[in-house]
């Protein structure tokens, strides 16, 4: 009878037939990122949130959270949500003003006109986050990151043009900053409805721009004046 009992090795199998576990691929240690690359990180990071919920809707916590730290690292490198903001503003207004100044290369004053044009609503169109951003009036005290202050910096390098187009053409240069501030207030402020509506094509705004302001210049008046009762 004990030739017809089982061993252990008939049932289960001997070691040999048994099929071997993969050996386990090591883990690669996550190699740690170093100080410039969590700070461009977290400027990223931050830049994204305040585009969606503004300032007051953007927490240190959420930002720490998103990049996997804990919040002394983002007191660290900013100081605060405050600093953060500050630097990501600032970042994008030199963008957009090195980006309008960059265009501005013709000799025909018109030409310029439409290069400042296309230059801005290439900025709305390529940086959105950081034009939902800029529209938006900076929180921080020190700051001058504002978008009235960013136009303000546009219009400087307009009003040096429009300066010497009035000389040449008789006009009073002491008056091209006014000219200036409303050129690129208009183109602006229409960038900001564009931003919503994208249409017409971006091509078609800037030539309605540019129709508009060339042709009023080119009908200046030298000495305007008002036609209602009010004089003051």
């Amino acid at each position: 009878m004990m030739g017809s009992v089982a061993t252990d090795n008939s049932i289960k199998g001997s070691g040999k037939d048994r099929p071997e576990r993969p050996a386990r691929t090591p883990r690669r240690a996550r190699r740690r990122m170093t100080g410039t690359e969590r700070r461009e990180q977290l400027l990223d990071i931050g830049r994204t949130l305040f585009a969606e919920r503004g300032f007051e809707g953007t927490s240190v916590e959420e930002i720490a959270a998103k990049a996997g730290v804990s919040k002394p690292v983002v007191y660290e490198h900013f100081g605060g949500k405050e600093g953060l903001y500050a630097v990501v503003v600032d970042r994008e207004m030199s963008r957009l003003l090195s980006m309008v100044t960059g265009a501005l290369t013709a000799g025909h004053p018109r030409e310029l006109l439409e290069q400042a044009a296309f230059a801005l609503l290439d900025y709305i169109e390529q940086y959105t986050d950081g034009f939902h951003i800029l529209v938006r009036d900076s929180p921080v005290a020190q700051s001058t990151g504002t978008f009235a202050s960013l136009i303000g910096d546009i219009a400087t390098q307009v009003e040096d043009i429009l300066g010497l187009e009035f000389k040449s053409r008789g006009y009073d240069p002491k008056l091209a900053p006014i000219y200036a501030q409303a050129l690129v207030g208009m183109v602006a402020l229409t960038g900001q409805w564009w931003l919503s509506a994208r249409k017409p094509k971006k091509a078609e705004v800037a030539a309605h721009l540019v129709n508009l302001a060339w042709n009023g210049l080119q009908g200046l008046d030298h000495s305007p004046r008002l036609v209602g009762h009010r004089r003051t």
